[in-house]
């Protein structure tokens, strides 16, 4: 009988870089953000660093990950300091001194009382202490260990400095591998003077690894990948000599000719900290940190965190953007991960990703004035996004529902699409039931007896069979929205709902309702025609006056181009009429409002009532007086007036556009 056998398991978070199953970069939402901002008043530019900055609600931006990259920093310098090396050898040296102290209490000839008395006379400072004792006899064998153990602990945390790994590779190292130390020094000190004169070759860098590369596990590919990684590990071990205090330098001044028990190796690790410094000069040499917390570092640990410390701050940099020329692809990713781990890199690697395809998709083009702004393809995809909000509030539900009609209670187009929950549109009847017949024979379980079945017992129809004919409108209407820009909507916080309302009207007429034609015109002091581009990135002006005398006299303009079609005026304000223009075209503003003001701006919308326009008031705000002025006009010219809280002006206007549409008002 066969054994069941069962193969365990084990799933964790992906660790080997960006996830391969994430989503793409979600464009849509960038570009709704940006939106915002563009019309909040921000340029394209500053909405789309902005956006960087800030990153999404699933993703880091570059000033979370800065702050990151700050605080690592930040605890870097406030939990360790460089007193680890000093430590150690002092508990070397008075370990050695006690075991020393026990042999000599052993022994009974004179010469142990005085090496008893050479003993206990021994300097407070490490450094001396280690001097004098240079040339002592040890009796203890132990003793003798622990301070040979100081001179090979000072060699190897010099060379850690500089070379990464070799602390451990050189533990209880032999005369033979202290020799190797020092002939790869010397072959390394000629080829930088070669390379510094600029006589190296390849041939002399290849000889150079083929001799002493075990000593360099990076494996640089040339002279240049060798001075740039040996440079860097120079120049922190020159900033942790900086950072120590004065008698910490005194301290290591004085024990570094002991390190394997001769100067030699100082001398040559400071001909090459000289040679890297004139290949590389403009890594910091003179730098320093202040260390102030209580978790000890040694020689090699303290310069590595100086290394650290160093790409932190080059980190830091990257991440601001604010130098000139700044780009995403400036950011050290590599770094990024070392430093905060791998998921900031992919953070960091998505926003860059962002900021690309935002451009290579042709979101932004410039104007004719050079200026960044929004490209027609941005602005549909922003209509679209704030259409759907809108379209919800509209239906009174929740959730993603698409609005697809092609138009209203008019002529079939021809074409039909899937039953969605809300259709109102007449069923494709035809269609529907051709629908239910294939679905019954491809799920009944013997296809040759399905006919049979179904002429038996009829055909059930299912909600998945329904499809819905479309519609195209018969008449086309002439639309003028009228927008308010007075500095007064930016201080009531109507600034950017009423871009988006016109964003989103101007969607829905340009992809649902392409025969009518819809005319933007923003008033302040004076008005003008505005294309939804422009008025998207339209910053707020300190100017006093609502003009809608000069509003309705463009408006007017407009819909005489239109004769056949059903002319509808749209008027979004929040104040009186308090500016007209004079005979001369000229501005007149007063306020409060002028009686001749108000009487030109009432004769012009006798004019528009005239042609058999359709005029709807939105009025924003409380204002007292523009109630009574604009309920008056409504009874005067057969208006309506809609006051909309704010959060519902954008739904307030597309839904009596709507309505205007199907020829429903009353």
């Amino acid at each position: 009988m066969a054994r069941n056998t069962f193969h365990r398991s084990r799933y964790q978070r992906y660790t080997g870089g960006p996830d391969p199953l994430a989503p793409p970069v979600d464009l849509a939402e960038a570009l709704a953000e940006i939106g915002d901002d563009v019309m909040a008043g921000a340029s394209p530019q500053s909405a789309l660093r902005e956006l960087l900055r800030r990153g999404t609600q699933n993703m880091r931006g570059l000033d979370k990950l800065r702050e990151e990259v700050n605080r690592r920093r930040q605890e870097l310098l406030n939990r360790r300091n460089l007193d680890g090396t000093f430590a150690e050898i002092r508990e070397l040296l008075d370990r050695a001194v006690l075991e020393e102290r026990k042999q000599l209490a052993r022994d009974l000839d004179d010469d142990a009382r005085f090496a008893e008395m050479q003993i206990g006379n021994l300097p407070a400072s490490t450094a001396q202490a280690v001097e004098e004792l240079a040339e002592y006899d040890w009796r203890s064998p132990a003793a003798r260990a622990d301070y040979d153990k100081i001179e090979d602990l000072l060699g190897r945390e010099l060379l850690e400095q500089r070379f990464a790994g070799i602390k451990q590779t050189l533990e209880g190292a032999t005369d033979e591998d202290r020799q190797r130390v020092s002939e790869m020094l010397s072959d390394l000190n000629a080829l930088l003077d070669a390379h510094n004169r600029g006589e190296d070759t390849s041939a002399q860098f290849d000889e150079f690894m083929d001799k002493h590369g075990d000593f360099f596990g990076d494996n640089p590919r040339n002279t240049e990948e060798l001075i740039d990684s040996l440079a860097q590990r120079s120049a922190a071990a020159q900033q942790f000599y900086n950072s120590l205090t004065d008698a910490q330098r005194a301290e290591l001044d004085a024990l570094a000719d002991r390190a394997f028990g001769s100067p030699d190796l100082m001398a040559k690790l400071a001909q090459m900290d000289s040679s890297l410094r004139q290949a590389r000069p403009g890594l910091d040499w003179d730098g320093g940190r202040e260390f102030t917390g209580d978790q000890p570092m040694g020689f090699g640990d303290g310069a590595a965190a100086l290394r650290d410390l160093s790409e932190l701050d080059q980190l830091s940099e990257q991440l601001s953007q604010q130098y000139a020329g700044a780009q995403m692809d400036d950011i050290d990713l590599d770094a990024l991960a070392r430093q905060l781990g791998e998921q900031a890199a992919v953070d960091a690697r998505t926003l860059a990703e962002l900021e690309r395809a935002l451009s290579e998709e042709g979101f932004f083009d410039r104007s004719a004035d050079g200026q960044l702004r929004l490209s027609p393809k941005a602005m549909r995809q922003l209509g679209q996004s704030i259409f759907r909000d809108i379209a919800e509030q509209l239906s009174g539900r929740s959730g993603n529902r698409q609005t697809r009609r092609l138009g209203l209670l008019g002529e079939p187009s021809g074409g039909t699409r899937e039953w969605e929950f809300g259709d109102t549109d007449p069923w494709d009847v035809t269609r529907t039931v051709s629908n239910a017949v294939l679905r019954t024979v491809s799920e009944s379980a013997e296809p040759s007896l399905a006919a049979a079945a179904v002429a038996r017992d009829g055909v059930r129809i299912d909600v998945r069979d329904v499809e819905i004919a479309e519609t195209e409108s018969r008449t086309q209407a002439a639309v003028v929205l009228l927008v308010d820009t007075s500095f007064s909507m930016e201080m009531e916080g109507r600034w950017t709902p009423m871009k988006r309302t016109a964003i989103a009207l101007n969607h829905l007429i340009s992809t649902r309702f392409r025969t009518d034609e819809l005319h933007l015109i923003a008033f302040g002091r004076y008005a003008r025609a505005i294309d939804i581009a422009e008025l998207t990135g339209l910053q707020p002006r300190m100017e006093q006056g609502t003009n809608l005398h000069h509003a309705l006299l463009l408006a007017q303009r407009h819909l005489r181009r239109f004769p056949n079609a059903q002319p509808v005026v749209l008027v979004v304000t929040d104040g009186e009429p308090t500016a007209h223009l004079d005979p001369s075209g000229e501005p007149f503003f007063f306020y409060p409002p002028h009686p001749q003001t108000i009487a030109l701006t009432v004769r012009e919308l006798d004019h528009v009532a005239r042609i058999g326009a359709q005029v709807t008031f939105f009025r924003l705000g409380d204002d007292p007086g523009l109630a009574h002025f604009m309920d008056q006009i409504a009874r005067r010219i057969g208006g309506r007036v809609v006051a909309p809280d704010i959060d519902g002006l954008g739904a307030a206007v597309v839904g009596d556009y709507l309505r205007a549409r199907r020829g429903q008002r009353r």
